[in-house]
């Protein structure tokens, strides 16, 4: 752990600027500050040695829409009921979504006086009421569903692209700014970062939140020929295309960073990077080495995801911070550096006393995750996991990849973690859907593939789990 001793060079501002980072599907590693050889991220990579790279970050859920709920409100998910994704718009729960009830990073900062802006992907809410510009944002531009197409020429359907309706979710090949549908941009990554680029621009007077959510790297595969160009020696289309995908979002944020430091707002920026969940490695060559696990499991590899955060003169420089937090804390430091925290009702912490050296040991005692059938429970070094109504024991600090169970080892410490997460999970709330709802729900035999597949990765094997957004 690397930010021990370290004092900040000047006072905190009363209230920076906040830029939220967030990819899609990105796994563990997958940058090449993470190190993967092939992936060219130097602008992220060079943000992590601008500030403090995270390296036991979770997601709060192994897919998206849970995950986001958390990182937006600053609260398990489970508190509102949000345990599953969404499925298809159209055979989605009108349920579906941040309840109303419960506040919202951007609504927090906007009463505080911050112009809030957001830019890419949403997923949590497609109804009137849970919609970017009803949750706090005052900019809004991209689409609400769970993946999209990222050029007009692609071959491969995008959300909702297949429903008449499609247009009011920003789906097949059409946008949405504000609730209003626009033709599909040429590339939406660019698209994306151009529109964080005007907006930083035109509010650097006044403090402001930007949450920058691209669709990349998730499926569909697709990028422009400029951007294959760039990895002409992979042979394998699939990783080709997944590499120049990572390479545009690389771009994207080099340009969003450098808006910030030609408007002169370094030291007055907090920017935070981070990922919703692990990869689903097999359908995209995404990396989450090197971990066990996949997205859509409570394994390291489907919840452990890269984290940076920087604030010259407030946070370290290249260091690194090893200590377990969660996407919820992101929320409570966001909060915290605003003056926008509540005095209750958050489970994230602030990190930044953590960061800064003024607070010492761990963040949590544990964090919980929940996932229908899945648990899991880590406390300090230690992690058990529920697959059903088998549960396993690992201690990470010898055994990253889990693959050593010592459940039947230490039956007492397995008790303890479980006896924790029971106290948890009876704390939550009932999930209020289930992924495609209107359509029945998901078949069983998802859950049993899911099942299956963690006993497998355990054990050794190697298993290609289908990714179901």
């Amino acid at each position: 752990m690397a930010a021990a001793g370290w004092a900040a060079t000047r006072p905190r501002a009363a209230q920076p600027n906040i830029v939220l980072i967030l990819a899609d599907d990105l796994g563990y590693g997958d940058l090449g500050v993470q190190g993967d050889p092939e992936a060219r991220t130097p602008n992220i990579d060079a943000l992590a040695a601008q500030g403090v790279r995270f390296t036991s970050y979770y997601a709060d859920h192994p897919v998206c829409s849970p995950s986001r709920a958390a990182l937006l409100t600053g609260r398990y998910q489970h508190r509102m009921g949000f345990e599953y994704n969404s499925g298809a718009p159209r055979n989605t729960s009108p349920l579906f979504g941040i309840p109303t009830d419960t506040a919202t990073i951007a609504e927090r900062l906007k009463r505080a006086g911050y112009a809030t802006a957001m830019f890419g992907k949403w997923h949590v809410g497609f109804e009137p009421d849970r919609v970017p510009t009803a949750r706090g944002f005052d900019t809004f531009y991209g689409f609400l569903s769970g993946q999209h197409d990222y050029t007009p020429r692609s071959n491969a359907p995008g959300a909702g692209a297949a429903d008449a309706r499609a247009g009011r979710w920003g789906g097949g090949q059409t946008m949405l700014r504000g609730t209003t549908p626009e033709p599909m941009p040429a590339h939406t990554t660019e698209a994306f970062a151009a529109e964080a680029v005007r907006f930083i621009d035109t509010h650097s007077a006044k403090p402001f939140f930007l949450y920058l959510a691209f669709n990349a790297v998730h499926a569909p595969l697709d990028t422009t020929p400029a951007y294959e160009a760039r990895f002409v020696n992979v042979t394998d289309p699939t990783r080709r295309t997944h590499l120049a995908q990572l390479a545009a979002m690389d771009d994207a944020v080099g340009q969003v960073l450098a808006a910030i430091d030609r408007d002169g707002l370094s030291e007055r920026t907090l920017v935070i990077f981070t990922s919703d969940n692990g990869g689903p490695t097999t359908q995209t060559t995404s990396s989450n080495r090197p971990l066990t696990g996949v997205k859509g499991l409570v394994l390291e590899g489907g919840i452990r995801v890269p984290a940076i955060m920087r604030w010259p003169g407030l946070l370290p420089a290249g260091r690194t911070y090893d200590r377990a937090v969660m996407g919820f804390d992101l929320s409570a430091t966001t909060l915290a550096a605003a003056n926008a925290l509540p005095a209750s009702g958050l489970d994230g912490v602030d990190l930044l006393p953590f960061l800064t050296g003024t607070r010492a040991g761990e963040v949590h005692k544990a964090l919980y995750w929940r996932s229908g059938s899945q648990g899991a429970v880590r406390a300090g070094s230690w992690k058990a996991v529920k697959n059903g109504e088998t549960w396993h024991l690992f201690d990470l600090s010898t055994d990253l990849a889990e693959h050593r169970d010592l459940a039947s080892r230490d039956p007492a410490r397995l008790g303890n973690l479980k006896k924790l997460w029971s106290v948890w999970s009876a704390e939550m709330t009932a999930p209020r859907w289930v992924r495609n709802q209107l359509s029945g729900g998901d078949p069983p035999a998802a859950g049993r593939r899911a099942h299956d597949a963690i006993e497998a990765m355990i054990r050794g094997d190697a298993v290609a789990l289908p990714d179901e957004e």
